[in-house]
């Protein structure tokens, strides 16, 4: 489902990929979202549809929701990653059009374009009063140095402006490299002629500029927002501009939007606002509606994680390296599950030429296998926060002997019931060679009979007989002695086992143990 008037060319992306696209304007009441999201496997929206936790409390099928642009400020992320629904972006596809666009505003501001135009609209001829000001040789600070912060950083030093940085999310060490110099928060506000924000808004950004910061500024101070409403403490802007702190701001974001018709914001005559326009270009919007489209039809068809702010980033090409390892860890995680159905501890080693190989995705989409049957929905995107609310401690471990082959999976699993080890590899296909330190080869993928037997005569031939005479076939039988007077067996048959003929098997004289996997 589409929302928000996502461009087309994103949407045939979709549709030649063989999707139903479903169009819709901008669904504000959650509970109709809802309802729409019951037999909806993605979501794409822009900024007007928000996505809280109610709309996504009974979506069984959703699998990702896709915001055409950067912030998902109105996404619950949180509430997404607990229902292990990844949440896309897509940054770059409008970085140029808000660089611009806060440009545009700083532009107007210097020289009250707007106040200029509306009054040569009303028949006046408004030149008193409207001297501006010069941006060559002016100081700009720009708070957040990300992709639009550093563009509009560049293209400002390109027209001759002093340009210094804060950025909360870059580490101290960050200050001196690159073209622009990086300063606390305070020092940049005392220093700077203009102000110009490029963060996104969290916990933490909320409110950035309060009443005391924004009073920190250099007095008759400019103020750009084309970043996040939320930012700015806005009636705290107004009680500064009214006493002449500030001589002026440019506001495209606001806390509430649409703002509301009797904001006190819209009269006052030391605002420009523009109605979130930052990534309103042509060009903007059919970049970020096809970049999300190639991210979602990856996801879902390959693995491939781009753009996913709740999962690892892992691109087509790494998609492609670890992509025939996907199906060998959800079968083992299966496998698992079968042999301790109430983990403790997992411990995965990634063994051999372990080079360029991405463990994240595989590391979550083995844990998701193996708690995916016990209760609730578990997808990579929330395996690890399940196994934390479980009480599961997963480790992992890169390097090591691969025992002779040029890759070694290691698990072992640890329950109340005691320990189990599985070794596997994608040698000739993936493939089980270890089950609990005996030497077996089995495809995990298969229908499976986990057998352990006393190791004597006839024993083997029973379950051949017991099986031919139900009619199933035995594709393969690995068979290996555990020392102690007992083997374990693992049969690949060519169907699934009915449970009357798993109850004989288990029946016949020999047979300690007999589980379907």
């Amino acid at each position: 489902m589409a929302c928000d008037g996502i461009h087309e060319d994103g949407l045939a992306m979709f549709r030649a990929a063989g999707w139903d696209v479903e169009s819709s304007e901008a669904i504000k009441d959650p509970a109709k979202l809802a309802a729409k999201l019951k037999d909806v496997d993605a979501l794409l929206v822009r900024s007007a549809t928000s996505v809280g936790a109610e709309a996504i409390a009974d979506a069984p099928r959703l699998k990702v929701i896709g915001r055409a642009g950067a912030g998902v400020d109105t996404i619950d992320v949180e509430a997404a990653t607990a229902k292990g629904i990844a949440v896309m972006n897509a940054p770059d596809g409008n970085t140029l059009a808000a660089a611009e666009h806060a440009l545009s505003l700083l532009f107007a501001l210097a020289r009250h374009v707007p106040r200029a135009d509306a009054g040569m609209k009303a028949g006046e001829w408004p030149k008193a009063g409207l001297t501006g000001f010069e941006l060559e040789g002016k100081k700009l600070g720009v708070i957040g140095l990300g992709r639009i912060g550093a563009t509009v950083a560049r293209k400002a030093q390109g027209i001759g402006m002093d340009v210094a940085a804060h950025d909360p999310f870059l580490p101290a060490s960050a200050a001196g490299k690159g073209s622009v110099p990086l300063m606390t928060l305070d020092a940049l506000l005392a220093w700077a002629d203009v102000i110009t924000l490029h963060i996104p808004r969290t916990k933490d950004t909320t409110n950035l500029l309060d009443e005391t910061r924004l009073r920190a500024m250099k007095p008759g101070g400019f103020l750009v927002n084309a970043a996040r409403g939320g930012l700015v403490d806005e009636a705290a802007l107004l009680r500064a501009l009214d006493d002449g702190h500030l001589a002026g701001a440019a506001l495209d974001t606001f806390a509430t939007e649409p703002l509301p018709k009797d904001s006190p914001l819209r009269g006052h005559p030391k605002l420009i606002l523009t109605p979130h326009l930052g990534a309103s270009t042509g060009e903007a919007q059919q970049a970020v509606s096809t970049i999300l489209a190639r991210q979602i039809i990856d996801f879902v068809a390959t693995g491939a994680v781009a753009g996913c702010v709740n999962l690892p980033p892992l691109t087509p090409e790494t998609a492609r390296e670890v992509g025939p390892w996907m199906p060998l860890m959800g079968a083992l995680g299966k496998l698992a599950a079968k042999l301790v159905p109430a983990p403790q501890t997992l411990q995965v080693t990634y063994a051999g030429r372990t080079d360029g190989l991405d463990t994240r995705p595989l590391t979550r989409l083995l844990v998701a296998a193996l708690l995916g049957s016990a209760s609730g929905r578990v997808t990579p995107v929330n395996a690890l926060q399940q196994a934390a609310a479980r009480g599961l401690e997963v480790a992992e471990t890169l390097g090591g002997d691969g025992d002779g082959f040029d890759r070694l999976l290691k698990l072992r699993v640890e329950g109340a019931d005691g320990v189990r080890e599985i070794e596997a590899t994608l040698h000739r296909g993936p493939r089980v060679v270890r089950l609990d330190g005996v030497e077996l080869d089995f495809d995990p993928l298969a229908h499976i009979l986990l057998m352990r037997n006393e190791d004597r005569p006839g024993v083997i031939g029973l379950v051949g007989s017991h099986l031919g005479a139900a009619g199933i076939n035995i594709v393969n039988f690995s068979l290996g002695a555990t020392g102690d007077g007992g083997a374990i067996a693992a049969i690949t048959v060519d169907r699934e086992v009915p449970a009357a003929q798993l109850a004989s098997l288990r029946g016949i004289p020999g047979i300690r143990s007999m589980e379907q996997v």
